[in-house]
């Protein structure tokens, strides 16, 4: 069983984080992006439903980037089956985690588990940050 990852979001951002994990890490071969909603024909019912039957074999790792919002709710129809894995609140500390990690990890959900742990801690609010190295510096 292959391992994928699925990046799902509203607008561009699954391609432009995708990039970005690119420049980092290479090229990435098991990665593909749903930009939802960027072409008016566009259904996100039958995306969703397409990966899904491609990816029967796969063990599937699914990122949205809105937990509650239109795509990460298609992706929840699905949270029962074995091979799928879904997480929300895509950022790029979260997804080079997941990526370095994915192929060597002997539990996806331990790795999921860690990874958002991880990420968590690398949102900060930087001016609090410097505030409190100047009053350490005193």
């Amino acid at each position: 069983m292959a391992r994928k990852i699925i990046l799902a979001t509203h607008g561009n951002f699954a391609q432009g984080i995708r990039t970005s994990l690119e420049l980092i890490c290479g090229k990435s071969t098991n990665v593909e992006v749903i930009c939802a909603y960027m072409e008016e024909a566009f259904d996100l019912g039958k995306a969703v439903e397409k990966i899904m039957l491609d990816n029967q074999k796969n063990e599937l790792l699914i990122i949205t980037d809105i937990f509650g919002g239109s795509v990460n709710n298609e992706f929840f129809k699905y949270v029962e089956r074995s091979n799928v894995h879904l997480v929300s609140g895509l950022n790029l500390s979260l997804l080079i985690e997941l990526y370095t990690q994915l192929e060597i990890t002997d539990s996806m959900e331990n790795l999921i588990i860690q990874a958002i742990k991880t990420s968590q801690e690398t949102i900060q609010y930087c001016n609090l940050l410097k505030a409190k190295d100047e009053e350490e510096e005193f």
